[in-house]
């Protein structure tokens, strides 16, 4: 699987259904590149579209059982290798990854803010 659709299947699980337009801004790729990304996972299970009950002219993007299932799995291998890999560092390294904790989640909600303002 493409890093591109990956990462818009994290987007998804994190935000909930999406317009094909909003996901092609989020992800950094054109509309059309967008709609192809999405009619191959659409073939491969992972989302479907749906009237947005809102608007029914629009249509959203959303994941399947089968899509969350695959973040769930792959974040689960993310912390699975990270787990492992910390095991192997020194006691002070350790440490010093915890106190750079909140500098790394103050990041992550920096990145998440940034991402909502590309949406807009």
């Amino acid at each position: 699987m493409s890093l591109t659709s990956a990462a818009t299947l994290a987007t998804l699980d994190r935000t909930g259904p999406r317009r094909i337009t909003d996901l092609a801004a989020v992800e950094g790729v054109t509309q059309p590149a967008m709609t192809t990304l999405v009619r191959v996972m659409e073939e491969s299970g992972l989302v479907e579209r749906r009237s947005d009950p809102s608007d029914k002219r629009v249509t959203l993007v959303c994941l399947t059982e089968a899509g969350a299932s695959y973040v769930r799995t792959r974040r689960q291998a993310g912390v699975h290798a990270f787990e492992r890999l910390i095991g192997e560092l020194t006691g002070d390294e350790v440490e010093a990854l915890v106190a750079a904790l909140p500098a790394l989640k103050h990041l992550a909600e920096l990145e998440s803010q940034d991402r909502e303002g590309s949406r807009r």
